[in-house]
């Protein structure tokens, strides 16, 4: 479990009452999928299992809903075929196996897709709103529709729907947006790369499947894949909101196209190639089952905890936020001294809880004999804010280091009064 997880995990766990409270301060982005989770552990507390079960069934609904979209504009052969390669792609194996929303949201904008093919408009409107309440983002689906669907009353009238629905969401969102998204920067060149490999493989794909008379499939896929990414993308050059994650769902049209391509195949150099890809994506697949894949495992940070712990022993996360990898560990946590907290995560509406005073801080943190402190890895910034110079002063200063354990994505050291390592 990684720290967006832990997020989930708390934050699920909360009284609906708290839980509308946090909505209101942060995270409303994610609250229809926060209210999706507190139902599923109230009905069964499963940890892990539980926790990751709806992304599995969101990305098995997501790769029918590719199979139903190939097998209306290219026939049952491409719908075996995309649907295949959606569920390989490795992206779609890590969301699938994380508890967020982005599984969840891909099967909605597909499932959206295949009913604007089939001109459903009422149940295009609630599926792709209900994908968009779950992470807005998906709203950028309208405009990779729009290609097709344009020339429509009905769909025109459907994503005025969509808009419509929205806005509430998209209202509170803007006035969070900042305490949310506030640590992203502009896309990576690694970002501009990803895509413009995304933009390559698309058009090699997409003029295959126009040479074997699938311009159907292309011209619903070739939006689909490129305009979310691409959209966002450029929109984050004003305002960095690009995460790769937040248009997952643009995968469905990359595999629009392979199944399409792959179903018209002349010659073995196709499946060849396939074949091929098969090592390095076989190879990935795996990794991304290892703790290596996250940038951190909350669970092994509480485990090393547990270890160093004794009764009565101060924590403090440096930087706060940092409080998130215990949360999900309440018995772990329960047993420490929160020393530089004010106010709990449920009591301040927040989702890491509200910290003293740096003075204040300082004068707790010389009470205490001794400390465990929970560190980003060196190679993080540190935070400038004066709350965490005050714990890094009070440590250099008062205490002397008695160990420091590196685990997955976070350091656990324990400090002491100077004497008091023995």
């Amino acid at each position: 479990m990684w720290r967006d997880e832990s997020t989930t995990w708390q934050v699920a766990h909360r009284p609906l009452s708290d839980l509308a409270a946090l909505l209101g301060q942060v995270d409303a982005v994610h609250g229809l999928y926060y209210l999706l989770m507190h139902g599923v552990f109230g009905l069964w507390d499963g940890g892990l299992w539980a926790l990751r079960l709806p992304s599995v069934a969101g990305a098995a609904l997501a790769a029918a809903g590719v199979a139903a979209v190939a097998h209306r504009l290219a026939g049952e052969r491409a719908a075996l075929l995309a649907g295949s390669a959606y569920a390989l792609l490795p992206p779609v194996q890590a969301y699938a196996q994380e508890g967020r929303s982005y599984a969840l949201v891909a099967a909605a904008v597909v499932w959206a897709t295949y009913l604007m093919l089939r001109e459903r408009w009422a149940a295009y409107a609630a599926v792709l709103l209900l994908g968009c309440w779950l992470h807005e983002f998906a709203a950028l689906a309208l405009l990779a529709h729009a290609p097709v669907a344009r020339s429509s009353r009905g769909w025109r009238r459907a994503a005025a729907a969509v808009a419509a629905g929205l806005l509430p969401l998209a209202l509170v969102s803007a006035r969070q947006a900042q305490a949310q998204l506030g640590w992203l920067g502009r896309p990576s060149w690694q970002d501009w790369a990803a895509y413009g490999v995304l933009a390559g493989a698309a058009a090699l794909l997409a003029r295959g499947a126009a040479e074997r008379d699938l311009t159907a499939l292309v011209r619903v896929a070739v939006p689909l894949a490129l305009l979310p990414p691409g959209l966002l993308m450029a929109l984050s050059l004003v305002h960095p909101w690009y995460v790769d994650r937040y248009v997952l769902y643009a995968l469905t049209g990359l595999a629009l196209l392979a199944g399409g391509r792959a179903a018209r195949a002349r010659g073995w150099g196709p499946w060849l190639l396939a074949a091929a890809l098969l090592v390095p994506f076989g190879w990935w697949s795996a990794w991304l089952r290892t703790p290596e894949s996250r940038k951190d495992d909350v669970l092994a940070v509480a485990a090393a905890v547990r270890e160093r712990a004794r009764p009565g022993d101060a924590v403090l996360f440096l930087p706060a936020r940092r409080r998130e990898w215990l949360l999900s560990s309440p018995t772990v946590y329960a047993g420490l001294r929160d020393v530089a907290l004010d106010r709990s995560p449920a009591a301040s509406r927040t989702l890491h809880g509200t910290e003293l005073p740096p003075e204040r801080i300082r004068e707790a943190l010389l009470r205490a004999p001794r400390v465990i402190a929970l560190l980003d890895p060196p190679d993080q910034p540190l935070d400038p804010y004066p709350r965490e110079a005050a714990k890094r002063d009070a440590l250099a200063t008062s205490f002397e280091r008695c160990s420091l354990t590196a685990v997955r994505g976070a350091r656990v050291a324990v400090y002491a009064r100077p004497g008091g390592c023995g």
